[in-house]
């Protein structure tokens, strides 16, 4: 699900960042849908027009920091 969209944008970065840098994209298929300055907008104005779950919100922005997220666990293990 939304795997189109989502290597359609790794595959476009570059060009994407170059013109949309800082906005927040609408990918559905192939193509970018529209490009706002916020993810609710970007939701408010996608939900109109597509139903939700068919396309992709994605802040544009070089590397992968846009697209990744790391969680720490403070997990202890001990031996009893």
């Amino acid at each position: 699900m939304l795997q189109e969209e989502f290597e359609y944008y790794l595959k476009h970065q570059k060009e994407l960042v170059a013109k949309y840098k800082g906005r927040v994209l609408v990918i559905r298929g192939q193509r970018v849908e529209g490009d706002y300055s916020t993810d609710l907008e970007a939701l408010e104005a996608a939900s109109k027009k597509f139903p939700l779950g068919s396309f992709l919100i994605q802040l544009c922005e070089p590397g992968s920091d846009s697209y990744t997220q790391t969680y720490h666990s403070r997990v202890a293990f001990a031996r009893a």
